[in-house]
């Protein structure tokens, strides 16, 4: 398992981190964070501190309404709305979590997923030199329903990424256990 941070200086000001930056929550005030050329200055997202090399699992858990779980290169756009989304981009590849439904975005296309989970806890796993990036959805018992699988060539440095709706927070997760098993429905697309 990935052991991750988040990273202060690119959080939007309406993300307030805590938990030795392993959890965000997002607010209506804006924080008075220093203005920087890496924080996301319009979109509730934040990075991670560590680039993703070789294999790399990790899960994050969400309260709330929605989440969005990413995969992106550092240099995704920060400044600015529509095209530093994350999925609406050629840099970033998400997961979307809305009540009990998933939807995964990549340069601006999106695929729904017919798979229906009241689980609010999500695994990614990606391959980097093989070019794989996985999202599963996590039960109570810890059992990986897989979602989708995007195949592509990462050519650049990347890192995990994260949003969160209003009046929504998200943590990454301390995996104590492997994963039991995983329960397969193949949803692959370049």
């Amino acid at each position: 398992a990935c052991d991750l941070t988040l990273d202060p200086n690119t959080a939007n000001p309406r993300l307030i981190l805590s938990d030795e930056n392993r959890k965000i929550t997002r607010v209506e005030d804006h924080q008075p964070y220093p203005d920087q050329p890496e924080r996301f200055d319009a979109v509730p997202q934040v990075l991670c501190v560590e680039s993703l090399t070789g294999r790399c699992y990790w899960e994050a858990e969400w309260s709330g309404n929605d989440a969005v779980i990413s995969v992106s290169y550092k240099g995704i756009y920060r400044k600015g709305w529509i095209h530093c989304w994350f999925g609406s981009n050629d840099k970033s590849w998400s997961l979307s979590c809305s009540g009990n439904s998933f939807t995964v975005h990549h340069n601006n296309r999106y695929n729904n997923i017919p798979v229906h989970s009241s689980s609010k806890r999500a695994g990614v796993y990606v391959d980097v030199s093989a070019g794989t990036l996985s999202f599963y959805s996590v039960s109570d018992t810890h059992k990986l329903t897989h979602l989708h699988t995007f195949n592509t060539t990462f050519t650049e440095p990347l890192c995990a990424g994260f949003w969160v709706g209003d009046d929504s927070s998200l943590s990454l997760c301390d995996i104590k256990q492997p994963p039991v098993r995983i329960i397969s429905d193949q949803h692959v697309t370049g």
